[in-house]
């Protein structure tokens, strides 16, 4: 285990703040679609947006490192854990508005599941995320990363966000428009870390159509995904594509499908995406990404991005 960051008079204030709420030595394998991950030093559960809130104020104002966590997509945790304190975001609240002569919209807490939401709202017959209707994240891992699939991504139909950040000698709670998020492909000015915020909400604007029409669209990506995915733990895409190319085909091209390193395999079926066979660790996991990295680099001169973040600590593996 790697060197504590939360010091002993911190340890306290975090008792006395959360209480029974706060969990020690979590593995961090059953918070990872992935399956992979060592044990949390500290390991607290949010479950609204407000919790959220009081919970992050009070770490920044006790400058406490802390990593926010939905549903454990898109990021690779170490085996050696995390060190900082990690909350889980449980705050899940939705509304569908619906205003006559207007688009429909829809608000959800940060912690909601994207992907539920679009076939929510495809029943509802509101246009607009069915292309997120496989996504496994949630509303502010979406947000956050400008998730998006099948030439669509979060930032078309966002209005705005309620953040909190801070700014100079104070924390505050604001609404953010789409354009402050400083959207490009698969980033953000916060997952760049240029602003430092957490997403406590979002509004989404859709468009009227019917349920048939939607729920119809959802089915066709749903039989692309199907067709073209590989099922089974995996971070989905690992690397970004590059330029006018596809991440998949190089990989594929550089001879890595199938590729194995201890439980972790290329897929056969699309080669940007990693399976975890049963006992994969992280290191497997950044192995291969650093093959892959290698290979394709070596035989296209091109440096593959990883889409995921590395996230706990690192410079200690178990």
């Amino acid at each position: 285990m790697g060197t504590p960051v939360i010091n002993p008079s911190q340890v306290q204030a975090l008792q006395s703040f959360f209480g029974e709420r706060l969990r020690t030595e979590e593995l961090m394998r059953d918070y990872s679609v992935i399956k992979v991950g060592g044990p949390a030093d500290f390991l607290v559960t949010v479950t609204s947006a407000d919790d959220l809130e009081s919970a992050v104020r009070f770490l920044w104002d006790e400058k406490m490192p802390f990593i926010l966590l939905g549903s454990g997509s898109n990021v690779l945790i170490s085996d050696a854990g995390i060190r900082e304190v990690v909350l889980i975001n449980e705050a899940k609240k939705v509304e569908f508005i619906d205003q006559p002569g207007q688009a429909p919209l829809l608000w959800a807490e940060s912690g909601a599941s994207f992907g539920g939401l679009s076939r929510r709202t495809g029943a509802k017959g509101w246009s607009g995320l069915e292309w997120a209707s496989g996504i496994p994240g949630t509303v502010g891992g979406a947000v956050v990363n400008n998730a998006g699939a099948f030439g669509a991504d979060t930032a078309e139909n966002l209005l705005l966000a309620e953040i909190l950040h801070p700014i100079e000698d104070r924390i505050q709670r604001a609404e953010w428009s789409v354009d402050q998020f400083g959207y490009d492909y698969r980033t953000s000015v916060i997952k760049a870390g240029l602003k430092p915020a957490v997403v406590l909400s979002a509004t989404f604007e859709l468009e009227r159509s019917t349920p048939q029409e939607v729920k119809g669209k959802i089915s066709d990506i749903a039989t692309k995904r199907q067709s073209s995915q590989p099922g089974g733990p995996s971070l989905g895409s690992m690397f970004k594509n590059p330029p006018d190319d596809y991440s998949g085909r190089l990989i594929e091209k550089a001879g890595l499908k199938g590729a194995r390193i201890g439980d972790v395999e290329i897929s056969q079926q699309h080669a940007n995406f990693f399976i975890n066979h049963g006992d994969a660790t992280a290191q497997d996991v950044a192995g291969m990404l650093a093959l892959v990295r290698d290979k394709v680099n070596e035989k296209f001169a091109i440096e593959l991005e990883p889409e995921i973040q590395f996230i706990g600590d690192w410079n200690k593996e178990s």
